[in-house]
């Protein structure tokens, strides 16, 4: 039976401060209002240095990353098998298969795998043991021999080993007997002490006597004498010599080398890839130290529980984590478009035209009358701050500046101020390289045939635009091409002027802001777009209607 599993509540690829804050404060919601879950915030992507700036003042920790919702090995249901000894004998693996119902068995030591057996390699084992000397090539213990025959070891020590020579019944004539007796030898006797001394002088190195026989002071003292082993058992003759080759341990045939193993965080495709290349039904599975864990087989593929997640401030499939149609989605909380997902069910999908998705969240913690700490106040409102660019952006609500107002005096922070230390610690850019910059805030869209990334950065200091702009420009073309866009967009975003620069590239990238911006001046390989500062509300509507024209 699989535990409980957390419900992730996530944002898009390439987080801005709305997609990270939403999260962490739906997350805090859902696990104030619902008991039978615990919610989980996560990120898909690096964090900006704007929404560090907000996690730190608000002393919030940065949500561990997810990239790949697909299903993992930990999504399974995994045999909890305890791992096998290498010195369990063939006959204890048997059995403790029977009680657990397993076709395969990890050995182990100290908590790693080192070996792999199946009933398969058992009953193989068996078929090949027809020589009498497969015993000593096995080397069992003396103690494993007597628990396999329930015999009891009178003479030797257990923990020594039947190294070489043959397994053979000690039933003729001494001297008739005698003719075959190697040393080294394991001899099956019954009560007749002729036959009993007459092994040990022939360098017999093990006697077994049957059907409760007992051996005799001669015998045992010659048995010292020879450095000899002697076990006693009730079982006769015949169940003895069906019995003993299950004495072997399991290294002597586990298999040892290529073994096929998983992580739990392994995702199921690669899984499923690799059981098919092999004949093996179940295979080990470990944990991040490498220490086992348990098993899986193919049928565990067939009952994989999909991860259950919750998106906020997104519902598209380009801008959502990698696998999303793997996972279940439960909820949709967004201010954009509607996008390109898809669900099996009905869901609940909450999608106001504001600014903010931080902005819908507030009003549900009012709706429900859950008290906004301080914390996750700050959060929700350098949310909003954020991506209404302080209330400029056309995006921005009465709503929107509404909820700002009430968290900001529940968070005790001044608007201006606040945002320009919030703005300035975003465009703080010196530390990081070109890539990372224009990976910060980037979306990917597609409409039809025509795929295209749009990045933006804003700043209240034009200085530090153009700075960014001499070192966005010359990577723009090399990044072309990458996640499957023929063109790509950067947006220098002025907060102070209320407009943006426009650098592009791409094959048709030029021609689709023509038509977007026709009235737009352009130079220098860059547009500039006069009160344009939302990508959601003011780009990608003009870039919509320019693809149907071209």
């Amino acid at each position: 039976m699989q535990q409980e599993r957390n419900i992730i509540v996530i944002g898009h690829k390439n987080p801005d401060t709305d997609s990270i804050c939403s999260a962490i404060a739906y997350a805090h919601l859902k696990n104030m209002t619902t008991h039978s879950h615990y919610y989980v915030p996560m990120r898909a992507g690096e964090i900006s240095q704007e929404t560090m700036y907000v996690l730190d003042r608000f002393n919030m920790k940065v949500p561990n990353y997810l990239g790949d919702i697909g299903a993992q090995v930990c999504d399974m249901e995994i045999r909890r098998t305890p791992g096998a000894s290498k010195d369990m004998t063939i006959k204890q693996a048997w059995d403790f298969m029977a009680q657990t119902d397993a076709v395969t068995l990890a050995v182990t030591e100290e908590d790693r795998v080192i070996g792999l057996i199946t009933k398969g390699d058992i009953a193989q084992t068996f078929m090949e043991s027809e020589d009498s000397q497969f015993l000593s090539r096995m080397k069992p213990r003396y103690r494993d021999i007597a628990d396999t025959v329930k015999g009891t070891i009178v003479v030797g020590d257990g923990d020594d080993r039947f190294e070489e020579g043959k397994v053979l019944v000690g039933a003729a004539m001494v001297e008739r007997m005698q003719e075959h007796i190697e040393p080294g030898d394991l001899m099956l006797m019954v009560d007749r002490v002729e036959n009993q001394i007459g092994a040990l002088e022939k360098g017999a190195k093990v006697l077994i006597l049957c059907l409760g026989a007992k051996a005799s002071e001669e015998v045992i003292a010659k048995a010292r004498a020879e450095k000899a082993v002697i076990i006693e058992t009730s079982l006769d003759t015949f169940a003895v010599c069906i019995e003993i080759h299950k004495s072997v341990p399991l290294e002597s045939f586990m298999l040892k080398e290529d073994i096929m193993t998983f992580r739990m965080d392994d995702y199921t495709d690669k899984v499923r890839a690799a059981m098919a290349s092999t004949r093996h039904r179940a295979f080990p599975v470990v944990d991040s130290n490498d220490c086992y864990v348990g098993t899986i087989s193919r049928r565990n593929l067939l009952g994989i529980q999909k991860k259950r997640v919750i998106l906020v401030d997104h519902n598209e499939t380009s801008q959502a984590v990698d696998n999303i149609n793997e996972a279940e989605i439960l909820e949709i909380v967004d201010h954009h478009r509607l996008g390109t997902l898809q669900t099996l069910q009905p869901i609940y999908f909450v999608n106001q035209p504001v600014g903010c998705t931080a902005t819908i969240l507030y009003e549900m913690f009012v709706e429900k009358g859950i008290e906004i700490g301080s914390s996750i106040a700050g959060l929700l409102c350098a949310a909003i701050i954020s991506d209404t660019l302080m209330f400029r952006s056309p995006t921005c609500t009465l709503k929107d500046k509404m909820a700002a107002g009430a968290l900001a005096l529940l968070a005790d922070i001044d608007i201006e101020d606040f945002a320009t230390e919030m703005f300035e610690a975003g465009s703080d850019l010196g530390n990081k390289s070109e890539e990372e910059i224009f990976y910060q805030d980037y979306k990917k869209f597609t409409f039809g045939n025509t795929s295209f990334g749009v990045g933006q950065i804003s700043s209240m200091s034009a200085d530090e635009l153009q700075e960014i702009k001499n070192r966005i420009q010359p990577l723009l073309r090399h990044e072309c091409g990458k996640n499957g866009v023929s063109m790509v967009f950067f947006l220098l975003t002025d907060i102070r002027n209320s407009s943006s620069e426009m650098l592009y590239a791409g094959d048709r990238a030029e021609e689709l802001a023509d038509i977007a911006f026709k009235d737009a001046p352009k130079s220098d390989g860059s547009y500039y777009l006069e009160g344009v500062l939302s990508r959601k509300k003011q780009l990608i509507p003009a870039f919509m209607r320019a693809i149907n024209l071209m």
